[in-house]
This record gives C-alpha cells, sequence and structure tokens, in this order.
C-alpha cells in the first residue's frame, strides 16, 4: 500500500494552477532526488544558505539571497530585514518595531499576504484611491502621493509586482532611495517570464520575494529573498538557529561584507519560516532547471498540455490563449453557468482556476497538470459543461 493510500488520502486534478490550497506544482524527478539526497546526510546549514546565496546571486544578479520557507516568509524576513537592519538590539525587540515602522504602499496593491509586513512588526500606510478598480473614475496613486508619504518613520516603500501595479517601480524607486529608504517587492508569482528574475533588481529593488513552489518549480514550502548584502544578511540572521556560543558564529563571506555585530542576536522573528536543507537544495535544482529550460520551451510544454485537454473535450467550446503561461479558457453562458460546471467538476476531486468565474469564464492552468490527467481533465469538462448547461 502506498503511503497516501495508507494515509487516506487520493490525487486530485489541479488544473488551478500552483496554488498553495492545492499543495503547488508537480517537482521534476532530478528535484526529488536532490532533496533525498540531502535528506540523508546532515550539513551546516550557513553553509547550505551560502550556496544558495551563490546560486540566487547568479541567477538574479542580485547582491545575495537565501532560501526560504516560502514566499510570505521571504517577505516577513524582508520587512524584518527593513525594520532591524543589522541592528541586533533592534532584532531582538521585534515585533515592537521602532520609530522607522511604516511601510509605504499604494492603497490598489494592498493584499491578504501583506500581512507578512505586520507580522514582523510593521505598519501598512495606504497612498492614493483606487478609483480605477472601484469603477469610480481612472486614477490610482501617484508618485508625488507615494513621495509625501515618505516621512521620519517610513521603514520601506512595499510595491508589489503586477502588469497594473502604479506607480511603476522606477519611479517607486527613484522617489524612495531620494528619500533614503529601501524598496521591497512581492514579486512572488511573477515568473516566468524570465527575464523577471533580474528584472526589478535591475529596475533598483533593494529586496524582492519570489516563490519557490511555483513555476521555478522547487518544493512547495520555499521561496527566495534577493537583493542587498546587508539586508538579506538580515533577514538570515533573523530566521538561523542561533544557538551557539557568540565566539563560535560568523556570518559567511557571501553575507558578510564591511558589516561587524556588535553582539549575535536571540533567534528572530523569522525563526518560523525557515527553510530545511532539503527544500533548499531541492529549489537550487530546481532554479538551474527553470534556468536552462528557457520561456520559449516551457511555454510550448504548457501549450501541448492544453492541446491535449482540448482535444479530450470534444466539440466543448474551449479557447487556449496566448501569454508568458498559456491558458485554456471555457466561456459559459452566465457565471451561474460557470459556477455550476466548477462545483459539479470540483465534486469529482476536478479543481479549476476560479479567478474569472464572475465573468462566466473558467480556466485551466497548465502548470500543475501531469500527462496521465489530459485525458481524463477533457473529458470531465466536456461533461460537466453539458450538465451545466442543462441545469441552467
Amino acid at each position: 500500500m502506498s503511503a497516501l493510500a495508507a494515509l487516506g488520502l487520493t490525487r486530485i486534478i489541479n488544473a488551478a494552477g500552483t496554488v498553495t490550497r492545492l499543495s503547488g506544482g508537480i517537482m521534476a524527478p532530478e528535484v526529488v532526488a536532490a532533496m533525498a539526497e540531502a535528506s540523508a546526510v546532515c550539513l551546516d546549514m550557513l553553509e547550505v544558505q551560502a550556496a544558495a546565496c551563490r546560486e540566487i546571486s547568479d541567477a538574479t544578479g542580485a547582491e545575495a539571497g537565501i532560501v526560504t520557507g516560502g514566499a510570505s516568509a521571504a517577505l516577513l524576513l524582508g520587512a524584518a530585514a527593513c525594520l532591524a537592519g543589522l541592528d541586533p538590539r533592534a532584532m531582538n525587540a521585534l515585533p515592537a518595531a521602532g520609530p522607522r515602522r511604516d511601510f509605504v504602499m499604494a492603497r490598489s496593491q494592498r493584499n491578504m499576504y501583506d500581512r507578512a509586513l505586520e507580522v514582523a512588526g510593521g505598519r501598512i500606510v495606504e497612498v492614493g484611491i483606487p478609483d480605477r478598480f472601484s469603477g469610480a473614475g481612472v486614477r490610482d496613486a501617484s508618485a508625488a502621493e507615494l513621495a509625501a508619504a515618505i516621512g521620519p518613520q517610513t521603514a520601506a516603500v512595499f510595491w508589489v509586482a503586477q502588469d497594473w501595479s502604479e506607480p511603476p517601480l522606477a519611479e517607486v524607486v527613484r522617489l524612495a532611495h531620494a528619500a533614503g529608504v529601501p524598496v521591497l517587492v512581492d514579486a512572488a508569482a511573477q515568473l516566468p517570464p524570465l527575464a523577471h528574475l533580474r528584472g526589478f533588481l535591475d529596475a533598483g529593488a533593494d529586496l524582492v520575494a519570489f516563490s519557490g513552489g511555483k513555476a521555478i518549480g522547487g518544493p512547495q514550502a520555499s521561496g527566495i529573498l534577493a537583493g542587498r548584502r546587508d539586508l538579506v544578511a538580515s533577514a538570515l540572521l533573523q530566521m538561523l538557529d542561533l544557538d551557539v556560543p557568540e565566539g563560535q558564529f560568523r556570518l559567511p563571506a557571501e553575507f558578510a561584507g564591511n558589516q561587524a555585530l556588535p553582539f549575535l542576536p536571540r533567534h528572530g522573528i523569522g525563526r518560523s519560516c525557515k527553510a530545511g536543507k532539503e527544500e533548499v537544495v531541492g529549489l537550487l535544482v530546481a532554479l538551474r532547471r527553470f534556468q536552462a529550460e528557457g520561456d520559449a520551451p516551457r511555454r510550448a510544454r504548457m501549450q501541448a498540455r492544453l492541446e491535449a485537454v482540448r482535444a479530450a473535450m470534444g466539440d466543448t467550446p474551449a479557447e487556449i490563449t496566448p501569454g508568458a503561461t498559456p491558458l485554456l479558457l471555457i466561456r459559459c453562458a452566465d457565471p451561474a453557468q460557470a459556477a455550476r460546471m466548477e462545483a459539479l467538476l470540483r465534486a469529482r476531486r476536478v479543481h479549476l482556476n476560479q479567478g474569472r468565474m464572475r465573468e462566466g469564464v473558467l480556466v485551466v492552468h497548465p502548470a500543475a497538470l501531469v500527462e496521465d490527467d489530459l485525458m481524463a481533465l477533457g473529458q470531465a469538462l466536456a461533461s460537466a459543461f453539458a450538465s451545466a448547461g442543462k441545469a441552467g
């Protein structure tokens, strides 16, 4: 009996994408093998994170990088670094932050993940009024409004990477750096394209958080924090097990720069954000694979999956849209039919992306599908589409 069967677990078809609630995506055999190899030995975690720093720096162009227990963990640690810097007194005080505790951000970019900043001890200061999203007008936050909100209590400016985000990152970086504060970017789900590994840092961001368990194809509980060496070092110190005699601890050269700590802090606010040796090694192997494959072959691989699903749907109408990741769209007569269809599929342990269900559109995302899913998914879609239409 398999381990999953022994635990009473049965697989689902995940056509929603690499979402955490559906356990993310599927790791490549070499990633799994690397994690198994790491699991069979003991390693010094400082050396493991130093190796991660070298790999992440090479991939992103950042001064330094670490692997965390997910993208949300990277945001928490990034916020903690902006709040405390390399001051162990400030690290020990978190989440009771000092006078510089504000994270300035556009109100239109607020989301459920920015709570990580507050967990670290930060306070979010919203700027602008997103009339373009409420339907009341066309305005959003302006660069001048953002600049006016930066003051003596500002720890950082927080920017969420989306195509529609305003003000643009380059302008945010310019005004933040003019005021002497760093910019922390949430780019958790902004891969592919591959160019984004470097793009936000090239635009001047001081810290960028990526998910390791989405497009990169690493373990679900992994993330990357990359950026300025002093800030990444602060994040690392606030995540590590520091239960060693103080004289024995040395930051690896990859993180130390010219900084010297007056004393070693206690276990930090980000201790629960740690990544194990298996997650770190698995993510680094996945990161190499992600870079080596490149955008065009990855896009063609995803397109082929969707073509197989569409073929199995027979005459059921569906279209494949282009993009960094192609998607298969099923347009229902109205949102009610889409909701019925989604519910029918979910009852059969098939999960679709619901992001456009209010428009009457259901989305098949290919990233977490495997070969054995494709025929069964297409047939299930055709059956549910017909049944949902009749029920209406």
